[in-house]
Formats: structure tokens, C-alpha cells, sequence
């Protein structure tokens, strides 16, 4: 369906789906405000997770998430439509429900579906069902990027205008990026990671501490009871650039009970969290500081926090802390927007539509921002 770009420069309800890796995802936006002021309010964000399907894997199993997506879809959007059509009126009664939800889907303007980047197999899943759908209803469609989904999803909660240049540190399991922002619409990345992710490199220590999937939040948890008595490398840290390297910390751990076995009994369990403690503060020490240079090189006035480790609270703590002291701005998500949901997607495809960016509706692992 051709897009009617102008029609919608005030206010948009979306359906969003998210399907990039092992939550299946699903929500309900209505945005107003255009690309000067945009607002949101979540009507409805559904979130069904896979952990304890994966767990016994040690990580995402590619094909059986999209088993799981498959079954889930169908479920989540009847549960969307259910509690929209149920709330829509007070009279009428059972009778009249299906009559509702096909109007609820009549009343969206927009469909928006992650097309990348994200497991190929489980993309899949999602942009079939949303372009049946946008089809089944004649509804415009657009793609939606799963980056730019965590770098927007700060907007969902946050009412006010945003000050720029802005910083934006993306943080997940496959991404490291700084990016420097002179508008919601208009930014340049100015560093990466050169080889793991730190979220990846989270999942791989609690792996060599023998912690259980998914390993970032363990880290942290176990983190909490440790103290930092172990010096572990800040890789890149007096670099004159904003790229990151989180390859070589997680080495560090390996090397480090190589060279230092684990003791027994409740010792074992102190030791863990010593190390958990020692190596979450050497990461969260190389983010801080990196992104706290960039925000000063630049002239920053709003420093952007955003991906599913965005939801460690050592992390935000001290990313806010720094912030204070230089006297920037500090923007994160509410935690529910932190990891994986739909609603970030509605939000970065709401901005997408109206500034006519146009991903191709289809499944692209290694889409970039």
C-alpha cells in the first residue's frame, strides 16, 4: 500500500511487532506531537518471553525461537484486541466483541515490524505475520529498526523537549555504539565496539562463572554481594577515539581462574561475586568515561542511554552520576522499555514514517543504523 505521508503529522495509532530474538513482542502506541515534540502513550505492550525455553542451550536457539514466535503472535494480538475492545465500550456485551477488535484494527494507521538487525529465522516471523495483516486491513507498513527502536525508546517515558547535540550510548548483547545526535532525525556514529558487545561479553563471563542463561542479569545480581578487588583491564580507555573492546576483559576473567582456581564451599560462591563485581566495574568504568569524553568533545548537553544493558542499574548509576558532575543532561528508559518490546519499535517507526525513512520489509540479520 502506498504511503499517504502527509496524513499523519498529528496523531497515529501503530501496531508494532518485535520478533529480533527470543521475546516475542507486540504493542499498541497512539503518537502525536510529529518530529518537533513527538509523544507517546502505550496503550498496550505485550512482551511473552522464551528464557526458560532457551536456558538448557546456554543461549538462543535460533529455530526454536521461531517456533515459539509462531505460536505467540496470534496469541499476544488477541490479547491486545481483547483488552482494547473490552475497554472500548461498556454496553453491548460478548456478542459484540469480535465486531470491536476488527474495528480496533480498522482504526490503526500504521503497521511497524523489526526487520533487523536480529536472528534471520525469528525476524521472519514477524514481518510475515505484520504484512498479512497490514495486507488482510490495507494498512501502510514500515520496518522498523531494532537500534533505533532502543535509541528512541527513552521517548516513551520522557515528556519534555530534548536538548541538543546529544550523546547516545547504545548497549546490548550484539551493539556497543556512540553515536553524536544533532537532532532526533539526525546523528553520526562516532564509535563502536571492535569485537564483542558488552553485553556479550556479560553472557560470556557469567558462561566461564558457570551462571545460568540469560547471563547479564545474573552478573549483576551476583555483582551485588562482591567487592571490586580484582584490577581487570579497561580495554581502550585512554584511546583517543570512542571505539570500545570488551573482548579482552572477558579473556581476563578466563586467564584469571585459570591462574587462580575457585576455592571450595561458601568461599567458591564470595570469590564469584568478587569477580562479578570486578569485571561489571571495569566495563561499566570504559562506557563512562567514553561516553562522557564524546559528550565533552562534542558539547553534548543531554547524554542518551539506551539497549538491554541499559537496564543494569550499576551502570545507569554511574553513567547518571558522571553526567551531574559535567553538568549534562541524562536520559534513560523506564526498565520495561530497557530489553526487547514492541513499543520502542512503534516509536522509532512513528519517526521513521513521518521523516520518510524506508527500511525494506524483510528480514535483514545484519541491518545497521
Amino acid at each position: 500500500m502506498r504511503f499517504p505521508w502527509g496524513c499523519y503529522t498529528t496523531f497515529m495509532k501503530i501496531l508494532a511487532f518485535e520478533t529480533s530474538c527470543d521475546e516475542t513482542a507486540l504493542a499498541l502506541l497512539e503518537a502525536t506531537g510529529g518530529l518537533k515534540s513527538p509523544k507517546f502513550k502505550v496503550v498496550e505492550n505485550l512482551v511473552s518471553t522464551q528464557i526458560n525455553i532457551h536456558r538448557p542451550f546456554g543461549g538462543v536457539v535460533p529455530n526454536l525461537a521461531k517456533r515459539e514466535h509462531l505460536k505467540n503472535l496470534p496469541v499476544l494480538l488477541k490479547r491486545i484486541l481483547n483488552s482494547s475492545a473490552k475497554g472500548g465500550s461498556a454496553s453491548g456485551g460478548k456478542s459484540y466483541l469480535p465486531r470491536r477488535q476488527a474495528g480496533i484494527l480498522n482504526s490503526i494507521d500504521l503497521v511497524a515490524v523489526t526487520v533487523g538487525p536480529g536472528l534471520e529465522p525469528a525476524l521472519w516471523t514477524g514481518v510475515v505475520f505484520a504484512k498479512e495483516l497490514a495486507k488482510k486491513y490495507k494498512k501502510p507498513i514500515i520496518g522498523g529498526n531494532h537500534l533505533e527502536g532502543h535509541l528512541y525508546s527513552f521517548l516513551l517515558s520522557h515528556k519534555k523537549p530534548i536538548k541538543f547535540p546529544a550523546i547516545g550510548l547504545i548497549v546490548s548483547g550484539g551493539h556497543t555504539i556512540l553515536l553524536n545526535m544533532e537532532s532526533l532525525t539526525s546523528w553520526k556514529k562516532i564509535g563502536e565496539t571492535r569485537d564483542d558487545a558488552v553485553g556479550e561479553a556479560f553472557d560470556k563471563v557469567a558462561r566461564i562463572l558457570g551462571l545460568p542463561y540469560p547471563g547479564g542479569p545474573e552478573v549483576e545480581k551476583l555483582a551485588k554481594s562482591g567487592k571490586v578487588t580484582i584490577d581487570f583491564p579497561r580495554p581502550m580507555l585512554t584511546h583517543k577515539n570512542y571505539d570500545f573492546s570488551f573482548s579482552g576483559l572477558k579473556t581476563s576473567v578466563l586467564y584469571f581462574l585459570r591462574d587462580n582456581p575457585l576455592p571450595t564451599g561458601r568461599q567458591a560462591k564470595a570469590k564469584k561475586a568478587d569477580i562479578a563485581a570486578s569485571f561489571q566495574q571495569a566495563a561499566i568504568d570504559v562506557l563512562v568515561k567514553k561516553t562522557i569524553n564524546a559528550a565533552q568533545s562534542f558539547g553534548a548537553k543531554t547524554i542518551i542511554l539506551g539497549g538491554g544493558v541499559a537496564a543494569n542499574k550499576a551502570l545507569r548509576d554511574a553513567l547518571k552520576k558522571e553526567a551531574k558532575r559535567v553538568r549534562k543532561e541524562f536520559l534513560v528508559p523506564k526498565s520495561e522499555f530497557n530489553t526487547d518490546n514492541a513499543a520502542m519499535i512503534a516509536a522509532a517507526s512513528y519517526i521513521n514514517f513521518l521523516k520518510k525513512k524506508k527500511y525494506k520489509i524483510t528480514a535483514q540479520a545484519n541491518l545497521n543504523m
